[in-house]
């Protein structure tokens, strides 16, 4: 389906709620190093998370390492960026990248991704950002959304998956 990516993350019960939004969604998790937290089975369990069994979730070394793994399509979802999520044409496969929760994306990550497919996620004026994993939740539904949520269970009342 896509793939998200998370540039360095920092907190661990958003990665625990992004394992099962890809658990959920058909997406595949990528987490690229440094992570601020531990992800082996006694820490990952301690959270409620058995992210094995729930998501295909891959541990890069560098962002080159993701960057190279990820042929596909790339989109940064950005605070501030000037374009919106919502006027993206997602494609299966495409890659949704975000940055830390405290930090955002470095501009050099930035840098990598084309200016048009840097998105942003409305909000009200004065906010500074959503949580991570929220974000994340809207990006992928809108990108599955626009391939009418492929895969899904079938709507009783509409063409959901079908």
């Amino acid at each position: 389906m896509f793939h998200i990516v998370l540039h360095e993350p920092e907190i661990p019960p958003n990665t625990g709620n992004l394992i099962r939004l890809a658990a959920n969604t058909g997406c595949e998790l990528h987490l690229v190093k440094p992570l601020g937290f531990q992800l082996d089975r006694k820490s990952v369990r301690r959270a409620g998370l058995d992210y094995d069994e729930l998501a295909t979730v891959h541990v890069h070394d560098t962002f080159a390492a993701a960057r190279a793994a990820l042929p596909g399509s790339w989109f940064a979802i950005e605070t501030g960026a000037a374009r919106r999520h919502i006027d993206a044409r997602f494609a299966r496969g495409d890659v949704l990248l975000f940055g830390s929760e405290r930090r955002g994306l470095p501009p050099e990550i930035l840098a990598q991704i084309a200016p048009e497919r840097v998105l942003s996620l409305p909000m009200l004026a004065g906010n500074r950002s959503l949580n991570l994993a929220n974000a994340a939740a809207i990006a992928v539904y809108e990108a599955w959304r626009q391939q009418d949520f492929a895969g899904a269970i079938p709507f009783p009342g509409g063409s959901a998956g079908s």
